[in-house]
């Protein structure tokens, strides 16, 4: 019998995966103002920008009643705490529930890339895992979803009505039914409460 008999069996957090771009950051502070306290996931917000300082960890912080800080590479995935993945840097996420930075290339499509965050979150957290594309222009994050779908993961998507840039929301979208659900962005966060009653 191994050492660890009696011991509690430690439970993965859930992953709540937010990826926008242009028209996003008041979509970040609506999805982020309404989520309660006491949210049971842990937030990892993705948004393109250009390398170099970029205060969105402290912007985001005034909007939500969870911690905001910027990811680090290494950095443990904690439920009720959000990570802001620094921009020119790629985030994936490792089986061992650990954030993973790479240097984005200098001339990337997209940056930090929502297609690779969800497709990594698709492949160690499978159904643990909700991606949620927002506002943003260009088509990044529609193969990523589909592959969080594809691993029995979430995917929700801001309709069109309350994205100020509808491409990146449309491009998943348009995908094989990989967005279960379509909604205002004023609607994700009580969505994303409710997904986390459901068990993964």
């Amino acid at each position: 019998m191994g050492t660890d008999a009696g011991q509690p069996k430690r439970t993965e957090p859930r992953i709540v995966a937010l990826a926008c771009s242009a028209g996003g950051l008041e979509a970040l502070r609506e999805v982020l103002l309404r989520l309660p306290a006491d949210f049971d996931a842990a937030v990892v917000v993705l948004r393109h920008e250009a390398p170099g300082h970029s205060p969105l960890a402290g912007l985001l912080a005034r909007s939500c009643a969870l911690p905001v800080a910027p990811a680090a590479h290494d950095d443990e995935l904690v439920a009720g705490r959000v990570y802001v993945v620094p921009a020119g840097a790629h985030a994936l996420v490792t089986l061992a529930n650990r954030i993973m930075l790479l240097p984005a290339a200098e001339r990337p499509p997209y940056r930090p890339s929502a297609d690779l965050l969800f497709t990594s979150l698709a492949l160690v957290a499978g159904p643990r895992t909700i991606a949620v594309v927002l506002s943003g222009s260009g088509h990044d994050g529609a193969i990523g979803a589909e592959a969080v779908h594809t691993c029995g993961g979430t995917v929700l998507a801001a309709d069109e009505a309350s994205s100020v840039q509808f491409s990146m929301p449309a491009s998943a979208i348009a995908r094989r039914d990989t967005v279960d659900q379509v909604l205002p962005v004023t609607e994700i966060a009580g969505a994303l409460v409710s997904l986390l009653t459901v068990p993964s």
